[in-house]
């Protein structure tokens, strides 16, 4: 049964072809979101410091190993895909990647080049980047929202999303009446409330590292959620591949969280140490010793 409020989406995967290259939304949006995460991490760099050659360095080995982890981990999910023509492993253009794979491919990628180049505060340099990802992988979304090559269940809610362009990889998979559950774009949301948390605490001030191991926590423990509603293999235990990493990570980040409070060095802000300074004159205040009190009474 259709859904009351069920989109039909039935745009070709293909833009257009030049000279045999598909051009494809999923492409498209895959470098918009490229360059979406690095101008925010690029504005949030600038704020903490950073010159522009580190920024626009780390910017480079980020997304160059975020490339390679993703189409990497796609491959090696999705093997069967590739052994009859192992040249479609390169064929990034058509789809098929793996975020968990552009998360840990970039972020080693960004690792490296800070070791190397010995860029101080790596940790900052790991929110910094934390900031841009969210906002690039939220836009990367929208491509996959169009081309329907993530599967979803059927939804029984009153929407959902059903592909009917003969093209779409969702129609070749199910047909025009499978009306799914939005996963992609659940997750495209997800991915904006999880900016709004890490800009909140940016602009609160945390000790480095707080960000980039929130965003990690926080998007790990949406995958394992939204991940039930997708049609992806069960490897182990009734999970997928995503969740099982998005475990992994959140497992890890525990410990990490404890570290950086107790071992990261930290100089709070100076918007910071402001706001926290009138915040304790406040407190002093209404306990009849701060001085905004004593002002008061020596006016009575």
């Amino acid at each position: 049964m259709l859904s009351l409020m069920a989109i039909r989406i039935p745009i070709d995967p293909v833009i257009f072809e030049v000279g045999g290259v598909e051009v494809t939304w999923h492409g498209l949006f895959a470098a918009l979101g490229v360059l979406a995460g690095v101008a925010v991490a690029a504005r949030f760099a600038r704020r903490a410091g950073f010159s522009d050659d580190h920024i626009y360095n780390t910017a480079l080995a980020l997304v160059v190993g975020g490339i390679i982890g993703a189409r990497a981990l796609f491959v090696l999910e999705n093997l069967d895909q590739f052994r009859d023509d192992p040249g479609r492993i390169f064929a990034l253009n058509a789809g098929g990647i793996s975020i968990y794979g552009a998360l840990i491919g970039g972020s080693l990628g960004a690792w490296i080049y800070t070791l190397l180049a010995r860029v101080p505060n790596k940790w900052r340099v790991a929110d910094v980047a934390a900031m841009g990802a969210i906002v690039g992988m939220a836009v990367g979304r929208i491509g996959d929202i169009i081309n329907g090559e993530h599967f979803a269940e059927a939804t029984s809610l009153p929407w959902g999303v059903r592909y009917t362009h003969p093209d779409s990889p969702s129609f070749l998979r199910y047909g025009p009446d499978h009306v799914q559950h939005p996963a992609v774009a659940y997750e495209m949301l997800a991915d904006l409330a999880i900016f709004a948390v890490l800009l909140y605490l940016w602009r609160r001030g945390t000790r480095p590292g707080i960000i980039f191991l929130t965003w990690a926590f926080l998007y790990s423990a949406m995958r394992l959620g939204i991940s039930f509603l997708r049609l992806d293999d069960i490897v182990w235990a009734g999970l997928r591949t995503a969740q099982i990493i998005a475990i992994a990570v959140m497992v890890a980040c525990l410990p990490t969280f404890l570290y950086v409070l107790n071992a990261v060095e930290w100089t709070a802000p100076r918007a910071e140490r402001r706001r926290r300074m009138l915040e304790e004159r406040r407190r002093l205040a209404r306990q009849g010793g701060g001085p905004e009190l004593d002002r008061g009474r020596e006016g009575t």
